[in-house]
């Protein structure tokens, strides 16, 4: 509750347009980026949604850069196994296998946080942390809390540095860092710019998923999709990648695809 105490003017007051403040972090070996926003969900729905490895894979799915997803759910273990890509069509047998351990750190009536980790990423990338915590706040709302950070080596660092000198050069993230001649914002580049993308797309398909509980079940993937991209759609500059009806095509096929292998 302190937290959000002490970021109460900015979740009132950003660029973002809605309850949320981000902030990353970039140091010789590590990026993280880190969200905090107000959802209008009771707390007891966002516990019950997130709160459940089975939903995950409904959740990351979303993420244009997810492939597949499938949780393995034993007693003194749960993984979840994702494939991670392009930002197109692509085999399975191309993306990159990342196994996260499921953990809930804690659950209690005000009060729940998962964690998944990974040793191993794509490009020698490593220690993966996904971290999700919520607790209500006035009005029946829940405030949520999202970190996503990893480690990187040598070989890391140049196949970030190789994406920023190609395809990544006039990418921005959310940091503002000044303003332009024309008095418009100007945003972070570089590695920074990388992670709080990635972080944004992540938390949006979390957001997305909990806007879509209520959707009958035929109905339902469809909606998601729909919600996540017209979501990444409000931050074109940092998150505008391929077209809608691209994205929904390349969804709606991998989702087929997740739903015959399992």
């Amino acid at each position: 509750m302190a937290k959000y105490n002490e970021l109460s003017k900015q979740l009132n007051n950003n660029q973002f347009k809605r309850p949320l403040y981000m902030s990353s972090m970039e140091s010789s070996d590590n990026l993280k980026g880190e969200i905090f926003a107000v959802v209008n969900y009771p707390f007891a729905t966002v516990s019950q949604a997130l709160n459940n490895p089975a939903h995950w894979c409904d959740v990351l799915i979303l993420h244009i850069n997810i492939k597949y997803c499938h949780a393995e759910i034993n007693q003194d273990s749960t993984i979840l196994s994702v494939n991670i890509g392009k930002k197109d069509d692509q085999l399975l047998a191309d993306a990159y296998r990342v196994s996260f351990n499921y953990q809930e750190v804690t659950t209690t009536p005000n009060h729940f946080a998962i964690e998944l980790n990974a040793e191993h990423g794509p490009f020698s990338t490593r220690d993966y942390q996904i971290l999700l915590e919520a607790i209500p706040v006035k009005g029946g709302r829940t405030f949520l809390h999202f970190n996503y950070a990893y480690g990187f080596g040598l070989s890391g660092n140049l196949a970030m540095q190789g994406y920023l000198a190609t395809a990544g050069r006039n990418k921005v993230g959310f940091t503002i860092t000044g303003k332009t001649a024309d008095g418009k914002p100007k945003f972070i580049q570089g590695i920074r710019g990388i992670v709080e993308r990635n972080t944004m797309r992540y938390y949006l398909a979390i957001d997305a998923y909990l806007a879509e509980l209520n959707t009958p079940h035929q109905d339902v993937l469809e909606q998601r999709l729909q919600h996540w991209y017209s979501s990444t759609d409000q931050y074109a500059i940092q998150l505008q990648e391929v077209a809608r009806d691209d994205y929904l095509t390349m969804k709606r096929r991998e989702y087929r695809r997740q739903q015959v292998i399992q």
